[in-house]
């Protein structure tokens, strides 16, 4: 069983203090001192029933050494909510959400809390639109009540639910949100992810107890963009993640998932003004290649992602702006050419998802005479010198021909 947790001293030395919270600008996640906490996440939604203990540890310790922070995780396994797991055991004795199986969750418990010595929090799907004839509205406020107050204590989880984003799944959300705060009494965040459908916001975004929202986009990385535009702009502000976009190595969505798709999935999200989920397919449909699937090549991209972006002063205060790109930006289609900037100018970031010719708008840094500029390779992090100019000026650049997909960096001197 996880033990109470109820101090950040009884932690092992990790970069979070938990639990996780929504900053109070609503954009971003930090931790119980308010500390801005990197959001990347990744899916392995069959951990708690398809692989042993053994296993599992596997996967968190390759997890954490890619970069990844957060793990999305079905409770029930993919499937209705009525399979055994590896061991044999069901989540619920004959089906019954209020029958708790003990031996099965014991396992749960195990996986959690070696997460949290890892420094890695699961988002615990705890209900899937798969399951409602399991999961109804007659039982959801108990059977979510008493899931919370198990973990109430356990400071490294999310709350996460699916359905189908239709408005006859709000009655059934509103009892399990309500299960879950009196459970934990708001210990816990809890977000909406639809599915199959696009969006929380569509039906649900003025919910009190939905504290963000997310996304998923599927096959459909051209709808990356618009999504999370209009979700940044609602009010009130939430956050956003794209929880789900295509899995690397898929062979469902009619072309190939490659490393670049990937990428490109990922910077969109991040210069949109949101957060991003990485999957990669072998790992979700528990196939024999699983244990390769967790050192892909997009996996280890991601965690350059991370590096990049978490290493820029103040990363946390990034504000979407394509006025900066003044010619070769593009927000339309597949191939987008995005920028993004500093709140106060300290420095500035262009996506391009092939390389080309862009004119970038430098006045936008704020208070520096003079910027420090260089291109960054995504698939390496390898960083190639531009120079020192002036910020007072609008700098013509081609990226290297050679690369991808490419990153442009301005840093105020």
């Amino acid at each position: 069983m996880v033990q109470g947790w109820h101090s950040s001293n009884n932690c092992c030395a990790t970069e979070l203090v938990y639990p996780v919270r929504v900053s109070d600008n609503g954009r971003y996640f930090v931790d119980q001192n308010g500390q801005p906490v990197f959001w990347l996440g990744t899916t392995q939604w069959t951990i708690w029933h398809r692989y042993t203990l053994e296993q599992a540890e596997i996967i968190l310790d390759r997890t954490r050494e890619k970069g990844f922070t957060y793990i999305q995780a079905m409770l029930a396994g993919v499937g209705d909510g009525t399979e055994p797991n590896i061991y044999g055991e069901k989540p619920w004795l004959d089906n019954d959400p209020l029958r708790p199986n003990p031996v099965y969750f014991e396992i749960v418990d195990t996986v959690i809390e070696k997460a949290r010595q890892m420094n890695l929090i699961f988002l615990v799907l705890l209900y899937h639109q798969r399951w409602r004839a399991i999961i109804t509205e007659k039982n959801a406020r108990a059977y979510a009540c008493w899931l919370a107050e198990r973990y109430r204590h356990v400071p490294n989880l999310v709350w996460l639910l699916t359905p189908e984003a239709k408005p006859d799944y709000i009655p059934v959300l509103r009892e399990l949100a309500l299960g879950l705060r009196e459970g934990d009494g708001g210990a816990h965040l809890i977000t909406v992810e639809p599915d199959p459908a696009p969006y929380s916001s569509s039906f649900i975004h003025t919910e009190p107890w939905l504290d963000f929202n997310c996304i998923q986009t599927w096959k459909s990385v051209e709808l990356i963009y618009p999504m999370i535009t209009h979700d940044y702009n609602l009010k009130p502000t939430k956050p956003v993640v794209l929880a789900e976009g295509a899995y690397e190595g898929g062979t469902e969505y009619g072309f190939e998932v490659s490393p670049l798709w990937v990428r490109r999935q990922a910077y969109y999200s991040y210069l949109a003004g949101a957060h991003h989920t990485y999957g990669h397919d072998h790992s979700w449909r528990d196939l024999p290649t699983w244990r390769e699937a967790l050192d892909a090549p997009g996996a280890v991209q991601m965690g350059i992602l991370k590096r990049v972006l978490s290493g820029l002063h103040e990363w946390w205060r990034l504000v979407p702006d394509q006025s900066i790109l003044v010619a070769g930006g593009n927000t339309e289609g597949k191939i987008l050419n995005l920028a993004a900037r500093h709140e106060q100018g300290a420095w500035l970031l262009v996506y391009l998802a092939e390389p080309t010719t862009v004119s970038v708008d430098l006045t936008k840094m704020i208070d520096a005479s003079h910027a420090i500029m260089f291109w960054i390779d995504p698939r390496t992090g390898e960083r190639q010198e531009i120079g020192e100019v002036p910020t007072r000026t609008v700098q013509t650049l081609t990226a290297p021909p050679e690369w991808e997909d490419v990153l442009l960096v301005a840093e105020a001197k």
